[in-house]
């Protein structure tokens, strides 16, 4: 009766069931999960500041002080959203959601064979924990990736023969988006490779004088180029920050002194590769061996070659960086998966590695449900510590995070010891408790706790009555 009522799943209908699975885990994270301090929170409220203030050209990451250190594409996606949606964190990461899993769709027309499930490709993606990570975080990595793929993967289809002519001008497109992305990187991560592939396949090369090299380039420039000129005139200084700073300073010297909104990411030399490895797990095993057992093959194989190059080619270049940090290993996902896809047909367990990529995104479902990492929450977002104060003025001790502004709609405001002292009103305090063990008296003799998280307080500073009017 039961098997009646509940036959058992093909192999291509269960691919497409656990696909969709594991979006759904996704987006059910986005809509619950606050946002987090200070990479997330940081780039939702320049969004929000942009929805607001309806200033879409100078990102902003604070009321009339300009954001230089990256391009505007992500943020114009979820400052549409928030436009068209609303402020909740869900809508904010809506944008990054829907671009990868339209990533992972996309990699169903990359099957090995013609039995494969065309969700194959996609699901596996969707288990890579860095990936699955990136369905949902508020950050300019997604978009970099995406340009990315869709530079790599509009060459391949339109080095093709008998290819579609629209292929090879959305290799300029992505290259356009990418300057929008997250800038130049995009053609580091990217030419470099194509080149190696073209140097390796003789046969392939004429078919490069298909591509509009010209009218493509100028394709390129008309998407990115007006932003950047704008953004200079109405913001100088942000060329010679983005460009040079961003891109060189902060790639040689990972202390570099003039990074403006970051800190300093500091790194041992070669540990892209333990990212790159903690990125793709549980494939992780299964992926080397293939590759080493197969490595010559693959470099003989056009396909696999071509992913080979693009793979290795964003770890070689970080290796000699300090400067670096796991999403840098988001943009050669996609060749990691497809490599895998590949090979499906020779893994004897499949099943197991099937499962085994579901237990990323389900053993983050327990996790959640069992409440062991509310604290990380509240620890790393003042979301909660801002909305038991909805509707009053709340202040910042000293500094305010990203996720105290967004959260307070922009109105958290930022107050020292010496304005405290002199404040005739009672007000709601935020104070991280690294900073109310170094407050003195009498300021501290005037806080009353009230709202705690592991990292922060809220306190009502009782003031002191003002002084006497003189009746002199």
């Amino acid at each position: 009766m039961i098997k009646k009522l509940f036959p058992p799943l093909s192999q291509a209908s269960q691919t497409g069931y656990f696909f969709f699975l594991v979006v759904l885990i996704r987006l059910f994270f986005n809509g619950v999960i606050p946002l987090m301090d200070k990479t997330e929170a940081r780039y939702a409220e320049i969004a929000r500041l942009m929805a607001e203030t309806g200033e879409w050209v100078v990102l902003q990451i604070d009321y009339g002080i300009p954001f230089w250190a990256k391009p505007p594409l992500s943020t114009w996606a979820s400052a549409l959203s928030i436009q068209l949606f609303g402020a909740a964190e869900f809508f904010v990461r809506l944008p990054y959601a829907l671009v990868c899993i339209a990533m992972a769709l996309f990699l169903g027309r990359y099957t090995s064979t013609k039995n494969q499930s065309i969700f194959l490709p996609g699901l596996i993606l969707l288990c890579l924990p860095e990936f699955f990570l990136h369905v949902g975080v508020v950050s300019t990595d997604v978009f970099l990736a995406f340009s990315v793929a869709m530079v790599m993967l509009s060459f391949w289809e339109g080095m093709q023969k008998d290819s579609k002519s629209y292929w090879r001008y959305l290799f300029f497109v992505g290259m356009g988006l990418g300057l929008l992305a997250k800038g130049p990187i995009v053609g580091i991560l990217t030419v470099p490779p194509l080149f190696l592939w073209c140097l390796m396949n003789k046969e392939a090369r004429p078919r490069l004088f298909l591509f509009p090299w010209v009218l493509g380039s100028l394709l390129t420039l008309a998407i990115a180029l007006p932003w950047y000129g704008l953004a200079e005139m109405r913001s100088p200084g942000f060329i010679d920050y983005f460009i040079i700073g961003e891109h060189f300073r902060r790639y040689l010297d990972s202390s570099w002194s003039g990074d403006k909104y970051g800190f300093p990411k500091q790194q041992p030399l070669g540990m892209i590769w333990l990212f790159l490895i903690g990125a793709i797990l549980p494939y992780a095993f299964f992926f080397m061996q293939k590759v080493g057992a197969r490595f010559r093959e693959m470099l003989s194989h056009p396909w696999l070659q071509f992913l080979l190059f693009w793979l290795l080619w964003t770890p070689l270049f970080f290796t000699s960086s300090k400067s670096l940090i796991h999403p840098y290993t988001l943009p050669v996902m996609v060749p990691v998966a497809l490599i895998i896809v590949h090979f499906w047909e020779e893994a004897r367990h499949k099943n197991t590695l099937i499962y085994g990529g579901l237990a990323f995104p389900l053993l983050a479902v327990m996790i959640y449900f069992s409440g062991t990492i509310d604290g990380v929450f509240q620890a790393n977002s003042d979301k909660t510590l801002v909305e038991a104060y909805a509707g009053k003025d709340l202040y910042a001790f000293k500094k305010k995070s990203y996720s105290s502004q967004f959260y307070s709609q922009g109105k958290i405001q930022v107050i020292t010891a010496e304005e405290l002292l002199g404040h005739y009103d009672s007000i709601p305090l935020l104070i991280s408790k690294k900073d109310y063990k170094k407050i003195e008296s009498p300021l501290k003799e005037r806080l009353q706790g009230q709202v705690f998280s592991s990292k922060k307080e809220v306190y009502l500073y009782v003031a002191s009555p003002p002084p006497p009017i003189s009746q002199n």
